[in-house]
């Protein structure tokens, strides 16, 4: 019983020192790790406040480089400036220089105009000193010839001026009648018998030609053909030569129309070649009209090489020989413009021979006068100033280009070439036969003519001579005056112009008289 207590004694006191020993130990424990703590902190803040203060001395450094820089920049800048400025002084100070020594050369050059303008004064008071002795002298000459005279300066010379003026207005009125009387009659008995003698030595063929070409077929079923397969043989004819196919129900019959003649005549010699041949395809259509086109160019060259050889005319530029042969493709009016032209030489050269003009230069402007309208599908405006330009471009001289591009009076023909060129194309087409018109449209175009002349204020009456080539309008002579006589018959042939279509050319002659009238009782 003692022993189990002293046992029980024993490990409470064991307990006791275990507890004691254990808070002992664990306050060291505790005391030791806030030491390092405080430690711990300590070194710390010593690191916090060695690299803050690394920072600020780094920062410090930064910005005295920053000043530096800017400082550089700004000196850098300064010495810029301040060269600039140096330079504009210097150039200031040149240009001061340089006034100064443009004012002293004015200050010299207006001394010496001083010394001149005085010299010149001293001049002028000596002439004036000299004028007045003359005007003094000339004033007692004409007072002591007034005396003589028994009349005044103004009154003798106004007599002398009168008499002198009746004289020779007197003079110059019978001298200018007897002129133009005699040149009149000259004129028109010379221009008479040499158009008498042109016309009676040429006798030159007509040929009339058509707008549109006819092209016969052996059967109506050869329409089917050229028409082809969902019409592809008519648009590749069509394509190929540019021009229109009708096929409509004339019988064993195609209409060729297209504006050009040369494109006509390819189409024509194409389209009977593949009719004959059998063989109608849009490759054998491209093939025919090529070579066509080929025989027909062919032919324009042999036919302004033959032109110019039955002329007489050699030396021309072969685009003027092929634009010459293209008119044989041409018709005016019915006239064949290659005939024309052809015939037109001839009468020129004959006209040309009696008046003692170059014959071949007048035979050259008349062949060639007609070559714009080779090309007037092609180039606006009159085919006379074109073919003026053609000429000029290909060499011909200014005498044969103003012949052509003055011979429907696009410009003022200034040469007998060019009046001879105007005559013998009024000749060729005016003659009988020579152009194509029926009679309701002839007579509809003189009645359209005299309407034209009668529709402006003050015309008394108007009437279309020389088969429509000319219209003689009568004017009151109250209400027109010689002066709104020219602008009248400008308006008349402008209005002409616009409104109608004729060959050639129409002259408006205007006529105005004043009658007196008075009866003896």
């Amino acid at each position: 019983m003692q022993t189990d207590i002293l046992t029980i004694i024993f490990v409470l006191v064991d307990l006791g020192l275990g507890v004691v020993i254990g808070v002992f130990l664990s306050r060291k424990l505790s005391e030791s790790k806030i030491n390092n703590a405080k430690i711990e902190a300590e070194k710390l803040l010593t690191d916090a406040a060695k690299e803050a203060d690394s920072i600020r001395k780094e920062a410090t450094i930064q910005a005295k480089d920053v000043v530096l820089e800017a400082k550089t920049d700004w000196e850098k800048e300064a010495r810029e400036l301040r060269r600039e400025i140096q330079t504009h002084e210097n150039r200031l100070q040149q240009k001061e220089e340089n006034l100064e020594r443009k004012l002293d050369h004015v200050e010299e050059k207006s001394e010496e105009l001083n010394k001149r303008e005085e010299q010149l004064r001293q001049q002028n008071d000596r002439l004036q000193k000299k004028t007045a002795q003359i005007d003094q002298l000339h004033d007692e000459q004409l007072k002591q010839l007034e005396k003589i005279s028994g009349m005044s300066a103004e009154q003798a010379k106004q007599q002398l001026i009168d008499s002198m003026l009746s004289e020779a207005r007197h003079d110059a009125a019978k001298s200018i009648k007897k002129i133009e009387d005699e040149a009149l009659e000259t004129a028109d008995k010379k221009a008479q018998k040499i158009m008498a003698i042109a016309i009676q030595r040429y006798a030159g063929d007509f040929v009339a030609e058509k707008t549109v070409s006819v092209v016969p077929l052996p059967s109506d079923e050869m329409k089917g053909r050229i028409i082809g397969r969902e019409g592809r043989n008519i648009r590749a004819i069509e394509a190929a030569t540019g021009i229109d196919l009708i096929i409509d129900d004339t019988p064993e019959a195609v209409v060729i129309s297209g504006f050009n003649p040369v494109r006509r005549e390819v189409a024509r010699i194409a389209l009977e070649r593949l009719i004959a041949d059998g063989r109608i395809h849009p490759a054998r259509i491209e093939e025919l009209v090529e070579k066509a086109q080929e025989e027909v160019d062919e032919e324009i060259r042999q036919a302004g090489e033959q032109a110019t050889f039955d002329v007489g005319v050699h030396g021309i530029h072969p685009e003027i020989i092929k634009l010459l042969g293209m008119l044989k493709y041409r018709t005016s009016y019915g006239q064949n413009v290659l005939t024309h032209s052809i015939e037109m030489a001839f009468l020129c050269g004959m006209m040309a021979a009696e008046l003692g003009v170059n014959v071949k230069q007048a035979k050259r402007a008349a062949l060639l006068h007609d070559i714009g309208k080779a090309v007037s599908h092609e180039l606006e405006g009159s085919h006379a100033v074109n073919g003026g330009e053609l000429a000029r471009k290909y060499g011909e001289s200014p005498k044969i280009v103003h012949a052509i591009a003055a011979h429907h009076e696009d410009e003022k023909p200034d040469s007998v070439l060019a009046i001879l060129v105007q005559a013998a194309d009024a000749l060729s087409g005016a003659r009988p036969g020579a152009r194509r018109e029926t009679l309701e449209t002839y007579v509809k175009r003189l009645r359209d003519l005299e309407q034209i002349g009668t529709s402006f204020d003050g015309v008394t009456g108007c009437f279309a001579i020389q088969a429509g080539r000319e219209i003689r309008v009568m004017v009151s002579s109250e209400k027109v005056s010689d002066d709104y006589s020219h602008v009248l018959a400008k308006d008349i042939a402008a209005k002409i112009e616009q409104e109608m279509t004729y060959p050639g050319q129409i002259r408006v002659n205007v006529i105005r008289e004043t009658r007196a009238v008075e009866y003896a009782k």
